[in-house]
């Protein structure tokens, strides 16, 4: 599985034509508690790095972008139920969907972990 990362702080790993989304670790300790996660249906159209769910927590709300064009496989009532998770792992148990690729060449403009990291860290 490759992990690719965001400039608005979405990570996503891909396995086949399948990619897990979530928020970076970074994305998650800047919001601060998260209390409140809305997430896309399964089987909805998104698009790539328009808004597809929204995380609230004490400090802001913001949307998620998706990384890439696909369709919603799978989305993760467990954060739904249990916002924290987020905060907890949120690059784990915390992730938000799962999206069928339409054209994983749009990975290609996203970073690899080095660069997000440097990313980060040029905030």
């Amino acid at each position: 599985m490759t992990t690719y990362y965001t400039s608005e702080h979405e990570w996503i790993s891909v396995d086949g034509d399948v990619g897990t989304v979530g928020i970076t670790k970074f994305a998650a300790e800047k919001l601060g508690d998260v209390v409140f996660v809305e997430l896309p249906d399964v089987g909805k159209s998104v698009k790539k790095e328009a808004d597809m769910a929204v995380v609230e927590s004490v400090k802001a709300a913001s949307d998620v972008y998706a990384p890439v064009t696909g369709e919603v496989t799978a989305a993760n009532a467990t954060i739904v139920d249990e916002p924290a998770k987020v905060n907890e792992d949120p690059e784990g148990g915390g992730w938000f969907v799962k999206i069928k690729l339409a054209d994983k060449g749009q990975l290609t403009g996203l970073m690899d972990k080095a660069a997000y990291d440097a990313f980060c860290a040029s905030q």
